[in-house]
Formats: structure tokens, sequence, C-alpha cells
């Protein structure tokens, strides 16, 4: 008896052996975008939510630049102990299906939490001669390629979902790049450009002054301001295409299992806090706690999805 005791002390006192909780001292939270973006609205009250229940410091670090590859790096390398975080959303996967990085997005990942997921929606502008769904994929059938559309640039999240709904559609329109989505939408409102497939986050300011049509949503969730009223779905319309954007969180591959965890399960209860699914709801956006194998099988599918879809519509980086 003894014995099994002195043995035991050994082996809690040896940090070898021990097996500390998380977390055990601040968590960085890194953002592969600039400030202001939606990663960053989705990180921040995020990290507040996580800082006050652990009582610990939850910083969030801006690393832009490269599509965000730069950022995840910094993650990718990280120490495993999942006091470095990555919040992204699905723009990862379709930068991780153009870009050559250093880093793999399955193999050098570990998917912690799904944060929340929201509807793209096909917005025209309210001269374009089509009010519906149906008579815009008439026109876009009639005069293949006649129709530009407007994407955040080439290779952006919006670029692949407007290309997957032209697949599904049987529609050919032809891409007109912006440096970002909030250009796209300035001349989306003038008539610069007709079309553009993105979220109520990008362009909540014209859709709430109706200064937009909004034809379908890409998938349900709602998340529309209030001055617009509701709208079908892409498969209610009758196209077999659905995708939601999502945010998650991401660590370096190899986290204990008992830490990813522990922060699975902080996280979900941030997304459950009140004054979040405000900030979330401002977004279009709807929290979505879930188990971290949700989020690991999103990303797989969003991986095959893009893929098949860059190669269909020959997307390729710039």
């Amino acid at each position: 008896m003894i014995r099994r005791r002195v043995l035991l002390g050994a082996a809690l006192a040896s940090p070898a052996l021990a097996q500390p909780g998380w977390p055990q001292r601040s968590v960085r939270i890194v953002v592969p975008f600039p400030p202001g973006g939606s990663n960053d609205v989705i990180a921040r009250p995020l990290a507040d939510r996580l800082q006050a229940r652990l009582g610990v410091p939850v910083v969030v670090e801006n690393r832009g630049g490269a599509g965000g590859a730069i950022g995840a790096g910094v993650v990718a390398q990280a120490p495993l102990d999942g006091h470095t975080l990555l919040v992204t959303s699905s723009s990862f996967a379709t930068s991780a299906v153009l870009q050559k990085t250093p880093w793999d997005a399955e193999a050098s990942f570990e998917c912690v939490a799904l944060l929340a997921r929201a509807p793209f929606f096909v917005m025209v502008n309210p001269a374009f001669p089509a009010g519906t769904l149906a008579e815009l994929v008439a026109l876009a059938k009639a005069k293949p390629g006649g129709i530009d559309y407007a994407s955040s640039g080439t290779g952006g999240i919006n670029h692949f979902v407007t290309e997957g709904f032209c697949q599904a559609a049987g529609i050919r329109m032809n891409q007109i790049p912006y440096r970002g989505t909030g250009p796209a939408v300035i001349d989306l409102v003038t008539g610069t450009v007709p079309l553009l497939i993105t979220t109520v986050a990008s362009a909540r300011a014209p859709l709430g002054e109706r200064r937009l049509r909004v034809l379908a949503a890409t998938g349900p969730g709602g998340g529309l301001p209030p001055e617009q009223p509701p709208v079908p779905t892409l498969k209610e319309l009758g196209i077999d295409f659905e995708v939601l954007i999502w945010w998650g969180l991401l660590a370096p591959r190899g986290l204990p299992p008992e830490v990813r965890a522990s922060i699975n399960a902080a996280a979900n209860a941030a997304l459950g806090d009140a004054g979040l699914r405000r900030v979330f709801d401002a977004e279009g956006a709807e929290p979505s706690p879930a188990p971290p194998e949700v989020m690991s099988a999103l990303l797989r599918s969003d991986l095959a999805r893009w893929r098949a879809v860059a190669v269909a519509a020959n997307i390729t980086a710039e």
C-alpha cells in the first residue's frame, strides 16, 4: 500500500505524466483576414464569451494575407496544446482547392467546433429584367454567357457558389471579379453589374433600404432583414443545389482528444449566449453548436464539392 502511494504521488508530480486541463494560459484565436470581415465579426464575440467562461485571456489576432493562407499556416505550426486556434469560414476550403500551401486543409488541421452557418442569396439590381429565379434561368439559357455576375474575386467563395449554381441550373454566366465583396455590392446597387450571390452580412444596408431584389436563397436559415420578404430556396424552386457558408474553429492536427473535447464544449456553451446570438443574427448567421465530427465532415464535403466545381468551371488561381 505504501509503495502504491509513493508511485501515485510520483506520477502526479511528474510533468511528463500529468494531464493538465485546458486552458493553462491565454488562448490565441487567429483570424486569417484583416479586421472587419465576417470571420472577425464571428471570432471577437466568441472570444469575449470564452474569456468570461474560462477565466483566462482569449485574444483575437488578425493575420491576413494570401487569401487566408498565412494565418492558417501560423496555426498549422502551433504547439499541440489548444492555446492557438483558427476561426475561418467556407473560403478556407475554396482557397485550399486552388492554392499551393505548405499545409494541407485536412492533414494539417483538427476540426474543433462548428460555430455558425448562413445561406447565400441570389441578389439582382431592381432594374434587371428577371423578376424571379425562373426568369433569370430562362434569360441565361437564351443568352449563354450574356449575363454578368459579380464576385469578390476569382477563386473566392461566391465565385465558387455562383459557378456551382450555374452548373446545377444548366446555364452559363460571365464572372466580373472585384477586389472584395464591398466594391461588388456597390456596383450591384448602381447597376454596373446586375447580379451577385452573397450573404446578408455583405449587403445588409442596401437590403434594408430595398435597393436590391432577392430572388432565392441557396439554403434554409433565413437571415434577411425584416424589410425584405422571405424567399424560397433553390431546391424549393426546382434547382438541385444547396450550400451554406460556415464558420468554424480549427486547431493544429494532433491535438489531444481530451483537449479537443474541452474546447468544443467551451465553444458550444458560448454559442448558447443570447448576446452572441444577437451579434450573429446581424450577420444573417445562426449559431450551430455541434460535435467536432460534424465540422470535420462538413470540411471534407466542401473540399470535394469545390474541387469538382473548379474542374467543371476551369477555375484556377490567379
